[in-house]
């Protein structure tokens, strides 16, 4: 078997709305479908990352709450790429986003911060 890329990563919230809003308005990823599943009690919006489907955004009754910040075991957080750092972090605030201030990998000399959704998932900014 050979890996290709990495297809989506799914991302559970607590409030549908107000989750849908950070990603969309906030951060720009753009919905491609969007399915109110009755069964579940559940939406399920497909959202896209400069062109390519790349997140599923799920809403469900009352799920668990991530068990720490972010040293759980599992996925630690989402990373996404910009451009210009500082460009981002000033937008962020804007939106009244808590950031953390920018950090320089050790490894690559690349800039990135950390921030958080509406459930406290961490999202990585890293600059090209």
């Amino acid at each position: 078997m050979k890996l290709k890329k990495i297809h989506h990563v799914a991302i559970i919230c607590s409030d549908y709305e107000r989750s849908k809003d950070f990603y969309v308005r906030i951060l720009g990823l753009k919905p491609m479908n969007e399915v109110f599943r009755a069964e579940r009690n559940s939406y399920k919006l497909d959202l896209e990352v400069n062109g390519q489907y790349q997140i599923e955004l799920f809403s469900f009754p009352e799920p668990p709450v991530r068990t720490s910040y972010p040293e759980a075991a599992g996925l630690r957080h989402i990373a996404f790429e910009v451009d210009n750092i500082e460009e981002a972090v000033i937008y962020l605030k804007k939106e009244q986003i808590n950031v953390e201030s920018v950090r320089i990998d050790p490894l690559t000399n690349k800039k990135f911060t950390f921030f958080a959704d509406p459930d406290d998932l961490p999202i990585e900014i890293y600059e090209n």
